[in-house]
């Protein structure tokens, strides 16, 4: 068996894992049974994510620039990158939509609350000790009261609103500048600064503990399939009727960070 079949094996086992999870709170969802978690009409209006009501206030900011020598190279990746989601990944998050929307949320509720290490150290990293706090109230609730984190109580009905904080964010805070401008296969638009982040808080990353390294990147791959298929076309409306897509993508990816790391 060739590592590409073992790694799509992998994929598909932590798929299942996930689902066969969530699929008992599925019932609830197509039953009469009130459960304001699985109230479709939370997520019809709600903009899909932090992140993008966060895109759009960071697409509004004065331009930032970053130096590019790879460009030439980045275009090519960005190439394949655009092929590989228009052609694999968004089919693929298309078709786990027949999965009800509320179970999928919950899926991305539950790897949103073992992230909780990443954003408590790199909060304290950045002195911003309230938001700590606030990170290890939301999974003492979330993990209790939210079922292991299927649910957002915190946020739901006691409005603990979640922290982003990444290690890319904190070498941002230090001032430590984006250096060279990097398109990562399959991940996307990065930066030297960035790319040394993803790896920082893999180190703290609990998957990677509970998981040898291949079947944490399948639930982390699993994750983001899921991820897309609450997405709102979010990449397709920045790209379509751009005259330059990658230049789109990535000035709004620098000022997409220039704000999360303001913040």
């Amino acid at each position: 068996m060739t590592s590409t079949n073992i790694a799509f094996m992998r994929i598909m086992q932590a798929a299942l894992m996930t689902l066969m999870l969530l699929l008992p709170f599925s019932l609830f969802a197509e039953s009469d049974f009130e459960f304001s978690e699985f109230d479709d009409a939370e997520f019809a209006d709600d903009g899909f994510s932090d992140e993008e009501a966060l895109l759009d206030e960071a697409l509004e900011l004065e331009g930032v620039s970053v130096w590019d020598p790879l460009e030439p190279v980045n275009r090519g990746i960005f190439w394949f990158n655009d092929k590989a989601y228009r052609y694999v990944l968004k089919p693929v998050a298309r078709g786990l939509r027949i999965v009800p929307k509320p179970v999928r949320k919950s899926g991305l509720n539950f790897f949103s609350n073992l992230l909780m290490p990443v954003r408590v150290i790199n909060a304290l990293l950045q002195l911003k000790f309230k938001a700590a706090g606030t990170e290890l109230a939301r999974f003492g609730i979330n993990t209790t009261i939210g079922v292991v984190g299927l649910f957002d109580p915190a946020d739901k009905h006691f409005d603990i609103k979640r922290h982003s904080e990444d290690f890319g964010q904190t070498l941002g805070f230090y001032g430590l500048d984006h250096g060279l401008y990097l398109v990562i296969p399959i991940l996307g638009p990065s930066s030297i600064r960035d790319g040394i982040g993803i790896f920082g808080d893999a180190a703290v990353d609990p998957l990677f503990y509970i998981f040898d390294d291949e079947d944490a990147l399948a639930a982390k791959m699993f994750d983001s399939v899921n991820y897309l298929s609450l997405d709102n076309d979010t990449y397709e409306s920045l790209t379509d009727d751009s005259i330059d897509p990658y230049a789109t993508i990535r000035d709004a990816y620098l000022q997409f960070r220039k704000k999360s790391v303001a913040e």
